[in-house]
């Protein structure tokens, strides 16, 4: 793993000397039911992770690694232990003493508190962390945490489900050829009004893109405050809330098929109904009786990635080249204004995704899975 591991620091993240480190992980709660593979993937993860941060210190130093009990879905900010370790002890008490941790870590902060927030952490940089390698099972891509960090000018690296063989496929690719491509697909989009997704499952959505810029996730992290998932490879957007409609037939959860497939109807941007009977049809309706954000249609997604290819695992399953990914839930972090703590994605096979412009034409760039553009 150790080439792997320095391409991850010196390709992905553009490691400078002298910067500081975080690597973290997250554990099984003690009152989580999870299956016996979902455990040892869990395991392996968490394992990979202090491996990861074992070899950072030895190579740069300045490395600290945090675990912590699991949040209670990805989109929920982690503990406290998490935001000390990545923006220091004095700034936290800063936080705590303007009275803004509390809603921060419970993701119920207004945004002129957010905003307030930012200014303490920015003038507190010299106490945080410089890269966040975040190797937790729930993502913590879409929180206030992640927000902060990159506001900060951090660069940030999200890894949940992440596991060992992804080192030798989906991360083991050209990543400038991926870099080309996926900025291909973000400049097409970015000349769409709505957009239509059909898939072979019955899959046939009208997303509305008005006023929202598509973006690109290609794994460099270079910049400053740049963030994004490893492994890499998608265009995605927040749709214009209120809007999108149509139905999303899920096959595939985040870790595995489902035994029947579930439908989500979608009427003014968020989940009207749902069709079907399995245990994914029940979490999400517990999701939404404690949170009616968590019904938005958060994202639309298209992967990139050429080495990309298993479908039992979200991450690395929305990067496959070809296919796109819906999500629910919170989407602050990439020009949405539904704030909720859940995000979750569902990956569709062989799509055709259709541009509906502003000049009323339309534009096939994506016919059942192969690239157009």
């Amino acid at each position: 793993m150790q080439s792997a591991f320095n391409s991850l620091f010196n390709t992905n993240m553009g490691y400078r000397q002298g910067e500081r480190i975080l690597v973290f992980s997250d554990l099984v709660r003690a009152d989580e039911t999870v299956t016996e593979q979902d455990a040892d993937r869990r395991t392996r993860l968490h394992a990979t992770a202090k491996e990861v941060a074992a070899y950072a210190s030895k190579q740069f130093g300045n490395t600290s690694f945090v675990d912590f009990p699991a949040t209670a879905a990805s989109g929920a900010e982690p503990p406290l232990a998490a935001w000390l370790a990545l923006f220091g002890e004095e700034t936290i008490k800063k936080l705590e003493s303007n009275g803004l941790l509390a809603p921060l870590l419970a993701k119920t902060i207004t945004p002129q508190e957010l905003a307030a927030a930012g200014k303490i952490i920015t003038a507190g940089k010299a106490n945080m962390v410089d890269i966040i390698i975040a190797m937790s099972n729930n993502s913590t891509s879409h929180t206030n945490f992640r927000k902060l960090a990159c506001q900060a000018k951090a660069r940030f690296a999200s890894l949940p489900h992440f596991e060992p063989d992804m080192f030798t496929s989906s991360m083991n690719v050209d990543w400038h050829a991926l870099a080309e491509r996926t900025a291909r697909l973000v400049s097409a989009l970015n000349r769409a009004k709505w957009i239509r997704i059909t898939t072979p499952n019955g899959t046939d959505m009208q997303i509305c893109k008005e006023n929202r810029i598509a973006e690109g996730d290609d794994g460099l992290l270079t910049a400053d405050g740049a963030f994004g998932n490893l492994p890499a490879g998608e265009a995605y957007l927040a749709p214009l809330e209120g809007k999108s409609y149509g139905k999303m037939v899920i096959e595939w959860g985040p870790t595995a098929k489902l035994e029947q497939p579930l439908t989500l109807i979608i009427k003014n941007g968020e989940v009207a109904g749902i069709e079907g009977d399995n245990p994914l049809r029940q979490r999400l309706e517990a999701k939404f009786s404690e949170n009616a954000a968590c019904r938005n249609l958060a994202e639309l997604g298209i992967g990139t990635n050429d080495k990309a290819s298993r479908p039992d695992n979200v991450l690395e399953a929305e990067k496959i080249m070809g296919t796109i990914h819906l999500a629910l839930g919170d989407n602050t972090g990439f020009g949405g204004h539904t704030a909720a703590p859940f995000h979750e994605d569902y990956v569709f096979y062989q799509p055709t995704v259709t541009l509906q412009l502003d000049n009323g034409s339309q534009e096939v760039i994506i016919d059942h899975g192969q690239f157009k553009v």
